[in-house]
């Protein structure tokens, strides 16, 4: 099942809790759920989005507000793992690009994150693609994004094709939340109201949700 604005948000998928006791939206009954859906490997992340969800959280904890993380992985997956999310959790280290990133702006400590995630932490829940790469699924991929295919030079396609199975190749699992929820990348934000009805799903800096948070909690 897929989520759609203006209608009860599905359960999203946590292979494992990591911090916190687990939940989800059905659970949350009368509760605001934020959930910050982020990539360990994914410097933005880190720098802006996880930063404004500990305010919110801090901010609105009292208010019936709940803020969840969710750790994704949509590519690099070799370092968008659970083992670095619980090593995260447990000792504020982190990996990759976003070592590399926070490390030149001085925004670590030690090598590590100068500040504590407070709310609980989940894993999405990862599923090994699996199968051959058929031609038949890589004209489905190909044909909606490239309408006149069949008519271009023999060439060209060839090497369209040989791109999508690469792509295809690399994505090696599938991810249940981020593609229940059609997110775009990371950082991403989810937010269900109190009666449990998803109102927003933002890509990238999402600034406006404080506002969206504060109008829903004027609501009955």
């Amino acid at each position: 099942m897929s989520a759609i604005i203006g209608e009860k948000a599905p359960n999203f998928g946590v292979s494992e809790w990591v911090q916190g006791a687990p939940t989800n939206f059905d659970q949350e009954k009368d509760h605001i759920v934020l959930v910050e859906v982020f990539q360990v490997n994914c410097p933005g992340c880190f720098m802006h989005a996880i930063p404004e969800a500990i305010n919110i959280y801090n901010k609105y904890k009292d208010e019936g507000v709940r803020v969840l993380g969710i750790a994704t992985a949509f590519e690099d997956f070799d370092k968008n793992t659970l083992e670095n999310l619980k090593m995260l959790v447990e000792t504020g280290e982190v990996v990759g690009e976003t070592k590399e990133a926070l490390s030149m702006y001085g925004q670590l400590k030690d090598g590590k994150l100068p500040f504590k995630i407070p709310f609980p932490l989940g894993m999405d829940n990862l599923t090994k693609t699996s199968g051959e790469i058929s031609q038949e699924k890589i004209l489905q991929f190909i044909y909606p994004q490239i309408p006149e295919f069949d008519s271009q030079p023999e060439e060209y396609k060839k090497q369209i094709i040989e791109r999508v199975k690469s792509y295809m190749k690399s994505k090696e699992y599938s991810a249940e939340t981020f593609e229940k929820f059609a997110l775009q990348g990371t950082p991403s934000t989810i937010l269900v109201d109190r009666k449990g009805i998803l109102r927003d799903v933002s890509f990238g800096q999402a600034g406006h949700v404080e506002a969206l948070i504060q109008k829903l909690l004027k609501e009955d």
